[in-house]
């Protein structure tokens, strides 16, 4: 069982930053694949980026590339999510989610259905 914390949310204008921060509990934080995903409202729940157990491996919404970085520190247990140039469309709660996973490539790294645990999510809002 993996409790996730999400922290880090909240309100800048559009050209900022902001890091956001995944606490997980247990011992076993290194064996699980990472995620995170966003809801705006009235909108499903999209992929935003993952990364495998190890961090040599990450994957990002073609939205994100280049604006986003997932990372994690495995001593900390915790995953991270920097956001650059934040665009008013990247309002959304935030959430984390994780998937016990040791493979070096993940598969279906984006489908929210393939993630066991999940933050109870954080807010983002990027005004215009």
């Amino acid at each position: 069982q993996v409790q996730l914390v999400e922290s880090g949310g909240g309100l800048v204008q559009a050209g900022g930053s902001l890091r956001l921060s995944c606490a997980a509990s247990g011992r076993t934080f290194s064996t699980y694949a990472m995620g995170w995903f966003r809801q705006a409202p009235g909108k499903e729940r999209e992929f935003v980026a993952a990364i495998s157990w190890n961090g040599r491996n990450t994957y990002y919404a073609d939205s994100v590339k280049g604006r986003f970085t997932i990372s994690r520190d495995n001593a900390k247990n915790t995953v991270y999510l920097q956001m650059n140039s934040l665009k008013p469309e990247d309002t959304a709660v935030y959430y984390c989610a994780a998937r016990e996973d040791l493979s070096y490539y993940l598969s279906d790294y984006n489908r929210d259905d393939r993630y066991d645990y999940w933050g109870q999510g954080t807010q983002v809002t990027v005004s215009s």
